[in-house]
């Protein structure tokens, strides 16, 4: 690397004092979390939806205009997604057919 970010050996966090640029201490454990976090934003695309690192199948269909307008007004009344708010009617259904 370039610049004043150089990749070296490890450091002993228990050993070293080092901080971040708020001037907190840099332990084990926030280490763990910042390297955790910094994994989940490399990540691309939506979450799973089921478990964890496992791909959620996509459905689509079509709907009148009007259906759409109205789910979009819905969704933002409810500081939701069109998604969501699909998702959760049509486990509905299932649920309630079955």
């Amino acid at each position: 690397m370039t610049g004043k970010h150089e990749v070296g050996s490890d450091v002993d966090l228990d050993a070293e004092q080092v901080c971040d640029r708020q001037g907190r201490r840099v332990t084990e454990e926030y280490a763990e979390r910042a390297a955790e976090e910094a994994l989940r934003l490399a990540r691309p695309g939506r979450p799973a939806l089921g478990a964890v690192g496992q791909h959620s199948p996509r459905v689509s269909f079509r709907v009148p205009e009007q259906v759409r307008r109205e789910a979009e007004q819905r969704a933002a009344a409810e500081g939701r997604s069109v998604s969501e708010i699909a998702r959760d009617a049509l486990e509905r259904y299932l649920r309630d057919a079955g």
